[in-house]
């Protein structure tokens, strides 16, 4: 040190100290290949010059020269350790993976510099690449602990205690971010898709704009908002971000994903199987997107394509509960119900909290007439779901066939809840209330028609009760078809078939909420009353002539049913040739009421067999029930005739299907206590109809000797 009072004399600068502020002058101003010239000049004469050497390897990273740059770099730590050098030769190991290299570097340069801001932070993007999340932690919380203005620390950190699920500490540390820089979308966007986590969609709606108001082709925003608006049901605006996200980034495998869930859930089908198609071709092993699409063509038809689609899915994910449980409703529906069983057997094995899965296989055990296990299963699935609709209405189905009305009655209201998968039933939007059983004596009543002809039908038998009751005026609204047929029904004072039409009344029910509402057990049936529908006298009169004569015995014949029911291809037979035994009956003129699928076939019936077809001349159910009224018995599979035969207390020999049989025909009679005059015949062996036909032709036979 000088001596006090000592005049000092200042050195002038070196040749070396002037080139290289030369060159670091322009290094900082990014003329990079006139700092490079001059670092170099620098080392030509000083080569040991570290700051130097270091420097020209920093020119080398920058222009993307590695080999030159770890050179220079090392060189500069050979004549003097530094903490900056250390961090820079770590960042160039981490860009070329020599990751346990750089790790060293690193940590080496924070021992020589713990406040090293930059290499803490460094470190932490390479532990976070490594998934040692605890230590990249504890380096971003480091690098903002010395520099804490630190955005891009701020928002890794939020990145690893997002990934950790440490929700409100990634909000507080994206905002510091937000709070340091107002307009760094990616940090809006994963504030966004925090907040969503945690159901504060508003929230997360507005950082989701926020992060597109900075940035307009951020596609990742687009699609985390389409994602949000999709899951609160505003699917145009979620189809417009999707298809957004798209245009800015068309290889984007999960925007495709989740557009094509949103066309297949608003029955877009052609643009959902394209949707998912171009997933597939992106990423070939999208285990979610083969299982989806497999829903999708199984409802398109395509059962080939549907299976392997969802074998596909299981062959990716071995795991993946849902494609086994889609893949046993498919076997289900293609009746290799052993096979389907396995399945949902096997979807539960991996998920035994899977309620869709005991639903489904409630539903196959209840076919299957396994009823124990079915009600097990379908409860279960109500256990895990306590507000599925699905599960309720599936164990209603079950109590019913089972006869037990008093629990059933209420479960079966679930058919038409809102989100009762496949109902055709709505709440509709009338001023006055739906009667829940008050007390109707004075009041008006509208009876609101769902489900099929037969059902209507059916329960068109509590109209006189209802008046009973003490209505004072009772509508109801039904079908055109059905209209003048069930104006003869006691006790109903209108029937319309324009729900618009009809004034207010004091409350609506639908049709099969009745029974709830009379407490219908099966020992209190309504059915003392039968015949409860009639033929008109002056339909009777209009088809007397083109029937038979009396003499003949007249059997009146429906072999399909509606093609659009769920059921119809088991309940349904192939053909009219099915039912050639019964030609061979002497003594019986058969009428065919076919009307719709199978008409044609009325039309023209093979040789030999003895067929009157009428169904094409019937305009409404009154047309039905005159012709009914003049026959001898009514064959036919479960249909509306059969319901219209049975209120006629016609006699009426009904087949039944082994899978999927109305919970109203219950399980192995032969009687029905909804219809005495009915009669039941039930198939063996799905898809085999001839031992059932052979029993109807030995009993039409036996029944035609009774009466000659």
């Amino acid at each position: 040190m000088p001596s006090p009072g000592k005049k000092q004399t200042l050195q002038k600068p070196t040749v070396t100290s002037a080139l290289f502020q030369r060159a670091l002058s322009a290094h900082q101003s990014g003329r990079l290949l006139e700092a490079q010239n001059g670092y170099m000049q620098v080392l030509l004469k000083d080569e040991r010059h570290a700051d130097a050497s270091h420097l020209l390897g920093v020119v080398y990273l920058q222009a993307g020269n590695l080999p030159e740059a770890e050179k220079q770099i090392r060189k500069a730590l050979t004549v003097r350790e530094d903490a900056v050098a250390l961090g820079n030769l770590g960042n160039l190991l981490q860009g070329r993976q020599q990751l346990v290299e750089a790790e060293a570097s690193y940590r080496r340069a924070l021992e020589l510099k713990p406040d090293f801001a930059d290499a803490h932070y460094n470190l932490g993007l390479l532990l976070l690449s490594t998934d040692h999340m605890a230590d990249a932690e504890c380096s971003f919380r480091r690098a903002v602990q010395f520099k804490p203005d630190f955005v891009n620390a701020h928002y890794n950190l939020g990145t690893v205690l997002k990934s950790s699920g440490r929700l409100p500490e990634a909000e507080a540390a994206y905002r510091q971010v937000l709070k340091f820089k107002p307009d760094f979308a990616e940090a809006h966007n994963d504030l966004g898709i925090v907040l969503k986590t945690c159901e504060r969609l508003p929230e997360a709606e507005t950082a989701f704009r926020h992060a597109l108001a900075f940035r307009p082709d951020f596609a990742d925003a687009h699609y985390n908002l389409g994602h949000l608006l999709h899951g609160i049901g505003r699917q145009s605006e979620a189809d417009a971000a999707y298809r957004r996200a798209l245009e800015l980034k068309p290889d984007f495998p999960e925007a495709h994903y989740n557009l094509g869930l949103l066309l297949q859930n608003s029955l877009r089908l052609a643009e959902a199987e394209a949707a998912y198609s171009r997933v597939l071709a992106l990423n070939p092993d999208h285990a979610e997107a083969h299982n989806n699409l497999g829903v999708l063509l199984r409802k398109r038809k395509r059962l080939p394509e549907a299976e392997a689609a969802f074998r596909c899915a299981l062959e990716l994910n071995p795991q993946h509960g849902g494609a086994y449980s889609n893949l046993g409703i498919f076997l289900y529906d293609t009746h290799r119900l052993p096979e389907a069983e396995a399945a949902f057997r096997r979807a539960l094995e991996l998920n035994p909290r899977h309620g869709g899965a005991y639903n489904n296989l409630g539903i196959l055990l209840y076919d299957t007439h396994r009823l124990p296990e079915a009600e097990a299963a379908l409860r279960r699935a109500l256990e895990l779901k306590p507000n599925s609709a699905e599960a309720r209405f599936q164990l209603s189905l079950l109590l019913l066939a089972l006869r037990r009305y008093q629990e059933a009655w209420p479960l079966y209201e679930s058919r038409y809840a809102p989100d009762m998968a496949g109902s055709t039933t709505t709440i509709p939007g009338l001023s006055y209330p739906q009667w829940q059983g008050e007390s109707l004596a004075g009041k008006s009543l509208v009876i609101r028609p769902e489900q099929g002809f037969g059902d209507y039908i059916q329960f068109a038998r509590y109209a006189p009760l209802l008046k009973a009751r003490g209505v004072s005026r009772l509508t109801l609204v039904c079908p055109k078809p059905l209209q003048a047929l069930l104006e003869t029904v006691e006790g109903v004072d209108a029937v319309v078939t324009d729900l618009a039409q009809v004034p207010v009344h004091d409350y609506w029910s639908f049709i099969l909420s009745l029974p709830l509402h009379f407490a219908t057990t099966a020992d209190s049936i309504p059915a003392a009353s039968l015949p409860y529908v009639h033929a008109l006298p002056e339909r009777i009169a209009q088809w007397r002539d083109r029937l038979p004569a009396a003499a003949v015995r007249k059997v009146g014949l429906v072999w399909k049913g509606q093609p659009l029911h769920k059921n119809d291809a088991n309940r349904s037979l192939p053909g009219l040739a099915s039912l050639a035994p019964l030609w061979s009956i002497p003594g019986v003129t058969f009428i065919s009421l076919q009307k719709g699928q199978g008409e044609e076939e009325a039309a023209q019936p093979p040789a030999g067999q003895p067929l009157m077809a009428l169904g094409a001349q019937m305009s409404d159910f009154a047309d039905s029930a005159a012709i009914v009224s003049q026959l001898d018995l009514v064959i036919c599979v479960d249909t509306a005739i059969a319901h219209l035969a049975g209120a006629m207390n016609k006699p009426c020999w009904l087949l039944l299907p082994a899978v999927g049989t109305d919970w109203r025909w219950l399980m192995d009679r032969v009687d029905s206590p909804w219809y005495p005059s009915v009669r039941l015949f039930r198939q063996s062996d799905t898809g085999d109809w001839s031992a059932t036909i052979d029993e109807v032709a030995a009993a039409l036979h036996a029944w035609v000797n009774a009466y000659s």
